[in-house]
């Protein structure tokens, strides 16, 4: 089915922002907010109907998620819904988080981010990169079946990893119930302290996993192991 036209001014901004992005860019492909204001001249605000395409599943970086992008610079990842098509492209009505809510839920959070626990500031391992903590707009699958959006604190990296992430309320509630009672006293005491204290052991099985096979080989070899997983 052919596409319609991006410059047929009957459709709303947002949906021929989006036919602009895979006709002209191509997914994968850079663009520049200059090419972006000139391809809209007449919208004022065509930055923020490009940012609204998020909130259907598009996925559009900036040097924040993409460190090899310059600052007047954004990628287009991976197109989502057809915006275009009849009964699609409803706002989400994603209500935009204020400054003091945004120190509230960061506050709330322990000041680091909930999936790595790096706090603000903070250098990434084995790197330059300091930390920056944001807020996360997480579905979270309850009881019910629908998905419930909830606000979390994450830092960049994770925030941006974890888009396409939805939490299961129910399977966490499930086991829980299912642990026994000195499983229970453990866990209850991580989550009156907010944190886990990992051995020597357990970060080495961390760091190991995340080698690359070669060297896993290595490691094993190191153990009188033979191969690599």
């Amino acid at each position: 089915m052919a596409l319609p036209s991006w410059e047929d001014k009957k459709l709303g901004t947002m949906k021929r922002a989006a036919l602009w992005l895979v006709t002209e860019v191509g997914e994968g492909n850079v663009f520049t907010k200059g090419a972006l204001r000139a391809a809209f001249p007449e919208t004022s605000q065509i930055d923020r109907r490009m940012r609204d395409l998020r909130d259907h599943g598009w996925r559009i970086d900036t040097n924040r998620e993409d460190v090899g992008l310059e600052p007047h610079e954004q990628r287009f990842v991976i197109r989502g819904e057809a915006v275009w098509e009849p009964g699609k492209g409803r706002s989400k009505q994603a209500v935009a988080i204020t400054a003091t809510q945004r120190r509230e839920i960061i506050a709330r959070d322990g000041h680091f981010c909930r999936s790595c626990g790096i706090s603000a500031g903070q250098t990434y391992p084995g790197t330059y990169e300091a930390a920056q903590l944001d807020i996360a707009r997480r579905p979270v699958q309850g009881a019910g079946g629908a998905a419930e959006v909830q606000l979390v604190t994450e830092c960049n990296r994770c925030r941006v990893g974890g888009r396409d992430l939805t939490a299961d309320l129910t399977s966490v509630l499930g086991a829980v119930r299912r642990i026994g009672p000195m499983e229970r006293k453990l866990l209850a005491g991580w989550m009156e302290q907010d944190r886990r204290e990992f051995s020597d052991l357990e970060r080495i099985w961390a760091d190991y996993r995340s080698l690359p096979a070669d060297s896993r080989a290595q490691v094993r070899e190191q153990l009188g192991l033979e191969g690599g997983r």
